[in-house]
């Protein structure tokens, strides 16, 4: 593979991963195109296997490896959802995977990585103590890194995603991806560039993690530092592989308030009947808020994932705390 995956790489990477991972379903919502005027098609990949688009990229690196490579197992740093994708690839596999994790993940997250056979080694919830501590395991285990998104094995892996959207719906006008570290936002740029270059990719991200539209805005690489939103997926800082693919490939980055996610998040559960995360309402919330911009056109969206803590729902918080005032 060059220094950025190419839609061949992407191909290979869905033949390699197609009998692991599920071909998840595109759905359509009546009353949510009425709202924004728009048809809207979601990619369903909270239904995709650990519960997000993670283990696309995961099984595609892992199945990647060289037997030197993975004899010593893998190792990598997540908040979730990359974790349990890379535990399970690695069982797959047949090998052994350790995952550092913030201390402040979600709690289903970090027993779904268990569940899968991980060992995780927990930090304090930034991008500096989380690479400090991969070192040390690595230098410990001597296992192979795989990161969550700056890895080209992963950003090919993710492509896959849209490589299916634009197979099963043609002639969108526009595909929106939530933007955390940019392996999703990256895969999909380059599939779409290749399989369908009329069709625009927006990044979407939170405003209180808005370092991917800073960094996309100014032309220089921005870090994430002290991120503060209830789309705990998204709080990591685009990487050196993820961000040129972006410049080069996405038409802009949106950002909507932690509000804005929470009503697009309960609009799905409601209209769609189906289980999203936060991180996976983001797109829907930026259309919302921009709902203008996309009026009679064809849009695809990415749900990222469907991993949440049913006791932490954003609208069940919000209601704990008006009765505590």
């Amino acid at each position: 593979m060059a220094t950025v995956p190419t839609i061949n790489d992407i191909e290979t990477a869905a033949k390699r991963i197609g009998s692991y991972v599920h071909r998840t379903p595109v759905l359509t919502s009546r009353a949510i195109n009425r709202m924004c005027d728009a048809a809207l098609y979601f990619k369903c990949e909270n239904f995709q296997r650990v519960g997000a688009f993670k283990i696309r990229g995961a099984t595609n690196a892992v199945f990647s490896l060289r037997d030197d490579e993975a004899c010593t197992g893998v190792a990598t740093h997540s908040s979730g959802n990359h974790a349990a994708a890379l535990a399970l690839a690695a069982r797959w596999k047949g090998i052994h995977a350790h995952v550092v994790m913030p201390d402040n993940a979600p709690r289903v997250k970090i027993d779904a990585v268990r569940g899968y056979g991980a060992e995780i080694v927990f930090c304090e919830p930034t991008l500096e103590a989380r690479e400090a501590t991969l070192a040390e395991v690595v230098a410990k285990t001597g296992a192979t890194v795989i990161h969550p998104y700056n890895d080209l094995r992963v950003i090919a892996g993710q492509g896959t995603a849209t490589l299916e959207l634009i197979s099963d719906v043609a002639d969108l006008e526009a595909i929106l991806a939530p933007v955390g570290g940019g392996g999703l936002l990256s895969g999909t740029a380059i599939a779409a560039a290749a399989l369908s270059p009329r069709t625009r990719v927006f990044g979407c991200e939170p405003e209180g993690a808005d370092d991917a539209r800073r960094s996309f805005e100014s032309g220089s690489w921005v870090p994430s530092v002290s991120p503060d939103t209830i789309a705990d997926g998204l709080l990591t800082s685009l990487g050196d592989l993820t961000f040129p693919i972006i410049l080069r490939h996405v038409a802009g980055i949106i950002t909507v308030d932690d509000e804005g996610i929470a009503h697009a998040m309960r609009l799905v559960w409601e209209r769609m009947k189906i289980v999203i995360e936060p991180s996976a309402a983001v797109p829907l919330a930026a259309l919302m808020k921009h709902r203008s911009a996309v009026r009679g056109r064809r849009v695809g969206i990415l749900l990222s994932g469907g991993n949440v803590e049913l006791d932490r729902l954003p609208w069940v918080v919000e209601s704990f705390a008006k009765a505590e005032d």
